[in-house]
């Protein structure tokens, strides 16, 4: 008999995948217990949730849950289902409030979790103890850098040990604030798919693509972003761990060496927001302001696009939402107008960017369910990765080393 790690094993080689992989329900189930349900998923941010008593409904995989600030500034991620008889507490996306109470059967409960009371008290005594009744709880909550991450897992390592080296990639996006501060205030947009959500993971850490996906938008626009994505760039691409992957702009952003090149623009067109960074880093302002923002993906749910945060949300094997915002820099009001516009452009609903890679989720989805061929290739640059002086395996931003990453670390959750 087949056992399930033998089944992975077959499924994903050093070079290629299994397009099964993609398509097969048992696959996406197992999927969700052993990803989405035990590691740390990104979640939210404590932005959001900035005053006592705030919360704003998110998702864990397909599971609803509120985040919550208490009175006491905790933060909680909780379950959004009566422990009674199933019903959701919440319907509003945010707000503000003491309570949550079921509109089923009036169950009332704190935004702790705690359950505070519920109609006709006679017909349960004897019955339950109200102590020991709460609304779900997710296990653990961990934040960095503002960043709220949950794991279902009681047990496990911290989200520190979690995110690895790529915490430095979290200390480098809040340097783009004058005062070392994002937010994420801008308000989402989703984008529904008809894709497994791991066509978007590969996807946003592919630069092989953009060259030929975003053709249309480079022709047009005048950033040279797209240069960033060619054989001749020395962008590189990199292998952080633990599924984490970053595509490295900063060689060619340190090659131009122009302040605010990472965003497009000049120093001169974000005036106030320059002397900001001056006055806050000093000399180190100019070295923050020509590498820019990080380009990273945190496995297995949080891309980080320089100005904008997609959060990747799996509803079944075929059917995936892509939250997005845009990053809101605490103390840049005129660099934030820009990131604004530039994230409607992009990933808004008549924008560029976000349209082309939809349309090829769905193609590469309608396509792995052919019958042959079987395989899809992730062989680009295997031979020309090398490890850099920090000890991580990096390649040419067109190459499929960051894809090579995921799935092995995929197999390191799956194949057990």
């Amino acid at each position: 008999m087949t056992t399930v790690g033998s089944r992975y094993q077959q499924l994903v080689r050093p070079d290629r995948v299994h397009g099964s992989i993609y398509t097969d329900p048992a696959i996406f189930a197992e999927e969700m217990e052993r990803i989405f349900y035990s590691t740390w998923v990104f979640v939210g941010h404590e932005s959001e949730v900035p005053e006592p008593n705030d919360y704003v409904v998110k998702s864990i995989g397909p599971q609803s849950v509120i985040m919550t600030r208490a009175k006491d500034g905790s933060i909680h991620l909780l379950q959004n289902r009566c422990a009674h008889r199933g019903n959701l507490v919440c319907e509003a996306p945010k707000g503000n409030t003491l309570a949550f109470r079921c509109q089923y059967h009036g169950w009332t409960y704190a935004n702790n979790g705690d359950l505070l009371g519920f109609p006709y008290k006679q017909g349960y005594e004897g019955v339950l103890d109200k102590a020991s009744i709460k609304l779900g709880r997710v296990a653990r909550v961990e934040s960095y850098q503002g960043f709220v991450f949950g794991s279902f897992a009681a047990d496990g390592p911290s989200l520190k040990d979690h995110l690895g080296a790529a915490t430095e990639c979290f200390d480098r996006l809040v340097r783009i604030s004058p005062a070392g501060e994002v937010a994420l205030t801008a308000g989402w947009l989703k984008h529904r798919v008809k894709a497994n959500w791991k066509m978007l993971l590969e996807n946003e850490t592919d630069g092989y693509h953009p060259q030929f996906v975003h053709s249309s938008i480079f022709s047009v626009a005048t950033s040279g972003i797209g240069n960033l994505y060619s054989e001749n760039s020395t962008a590189l691409c990199r292998d952080l761990g633990n599924g984490h992957t970053e595509n490295d702009l900063r060689p060619e952003f340190r090659r131009i060496a122009e302040p605010m090149g990472w965003f497009g623009t000049t120093a001169e067109k974000v005036p106030n927001y320059v002397a900001a960074m001056r006055d806050s880093y000093g000399k180190a302002a100019e070295e923050i302001m020509i590498d820019g923002s990080p380009h990273v993906m945190i496995f297995p749910n949080l891309f980080i696009a320089e100005i904008q945060l997609f959060q990747i949300q799996p509803l079944a094997v075929d059917q995936t939402v892509q939250h997005v915002t845009c990053m809101q820099f605490k103390d840049a009001a005129d660099l934030n107008r820009r990131v604004l516009q530039q994230t409607i452009g992009s990933v808004g609903p008549a924008g560029f960017l976000l349209a082309d890679d939809s349309e090829m989720y769905e193609r590469n989805q309608r396509g792995v369910a052919a019958r042959t061929p079987e395989w899809v290739l992730i062989a680009r640059g295997l031979k020309r990765e090398h490890v850099d002086p920090e000890g991580f395996t990096v390649s040419n931003n067109t190459d499929e080393t960051t894809l090579r990453a995921i799935w092995r670390h995929y197999m390191t959750l799956m194949d057990r």
